[in-house]
């Protein structure tokens, strides 16, 4: 074979090398280009639910100057709201009767003389119960104890909602979807392709009340973070 053949064919090897190696380098710097294009997208879902357990204080105070008789009177009133409760669809094994809370103002040289008696009791009967709409009723029936001589107070009634996992993964799959309809439409305005996810992060749930005036409904929330691909 002459020499300048071969030098014919030497040269054809090495263009078409340097055209693949061109191609090459093309499609790892587009790659690269890809890589770095992407969108940040967050998806919120948010469910309202009604509460399934509640924890409701009725709470009294009694004050006197002999212990006897006091004691007696705590009985009596504790009697008759057990007796109110399980008379109206709460079971005995959701009350509880706490201890009395006893303050003997007698041997405390730094009480107030304007208090009278030398003893006051705190009371609580504490009604722990998934039957919410039940103690909802009874909250409006409660000044029948009245009618006992019971002058009672409501402390801090305490609504939960304790079915959060039932509904996590409709959640999660919920704020995915409206993530991914979020980069879509930022893709369409800046005439890109949603590609696959790079990241994604799931926000912790919260649950609170609806509002003020109804926490017996809960508002449970989840904020999903969600990092896509952009493409061509």
């Amino acid at each position: 074979m002459k020499s300048s053949a071969i030098k014919i064919i030497a040269a054809g090897v090495i263009a078409a090398g340097m055209a693949v190696l061109g191609l090459l380098l093309k499609s790892g710097i587009d790659n690269i280009a890809f890589r770095d294009r992407e969108v940040t997208v967050r998806g919120l879902a948010e469910r309202e639910v009604q509460a399934d357990l509640v924890t409701w204080p009725i709470t009294y105070s009694l004050a006197g100057n002999d212990l006897q008789t006091i004691y007696d009177r705590v009985s009596a009133n504790n009697n008759a709201i057990v007796k109110f409760l399980t008379s109206n669809g709460i079971s005995a094994d959701e009350i509880s009767v706490n201890p009395p809370d006893a303050y003997d103002a007698s041997s405390n040289r730094y009480s107030s003389s304007a208090f009278q008696y030398n003893y006051s009791i705190n009371c609580t009967v504490t009604v722990t119960t998934r039957k919410v709409a039940k103690v909802r009723e009874l909250l409006n029936r409660q000044s029948e104890l009245l009618k006992e001589g019971i002058a009672f107070s409501n402390s801090y009634i305490n609504y939960q909602f304790t079915g959060l996992n039932k509904i996590k993964p409709e959640m999660i799959a919920e704020a995915t979807k409206n993530a991914r309809s979020a980069a879509q439409q930022f893709a369409a305005d800046s005439d890109s392709r949603v590609g696959k996810i790079k990241t994604a992060s799931q926000g912790q749930f919260s649950i609170d009340d609806s509002d003020s005036s109804t926490p017996f409904i809960k508002k449970v929330r989840v904020v999903s973070t969600i990092v896509y691909y952009l493409e061509d």
